[in-house]
């Protein structure tokens, strides 16, 4: 929750001995900025968003969706190199793969 505080996504309250004191509404906000971060954004792009959730309106929702396509961009191109990098992991197993069996029929027939 502190960090949240520090990343200006959540707010809260102090009792006179410094308490942190939150509200249910608060507890709902955590639970969202959780799904965000679950999703991949990151505290930056969470921050943009909840002008959207704060204050809806018609630029603040356009704005959000225009922030979360681009989110959803980056994603794409995250896993189409992931999946790159898998592939060619794939070729690399299959040549050592290969090269083994060559070493081991190999000495079997010494």
């Amino acid at each position: 929750m502190r960090y949240y505080e520090e990343q200006g996504l959540l707010s809260s309250t102090r009792s006179p001995s410094g308490q942190r004191h939150y509200t249910d509404g608060d507890v709902e906000r955590v639970a969202f900025i959780q799904r965000l971060y679950a999703a991949g954004l990151s505290s930056r792009t969470i921050l943009e968003l909840l002008p959207c959730v704060d204050a809806p309106s018609e630029e603040n929702s356009a704005s959000a969706l225009e922030r979360m396509a681009l989110e959803r961009q980056r994603l794409s191109a995250h896993l189409a190199d992931l999946v790159r990098t898998r592939d060619t992991l794939d070729q690399l197993m299959a040549t050592a793969r290969a090269y083994r069996e060559q070493l081991l029929e190999g000495r079997g027939q010494g």
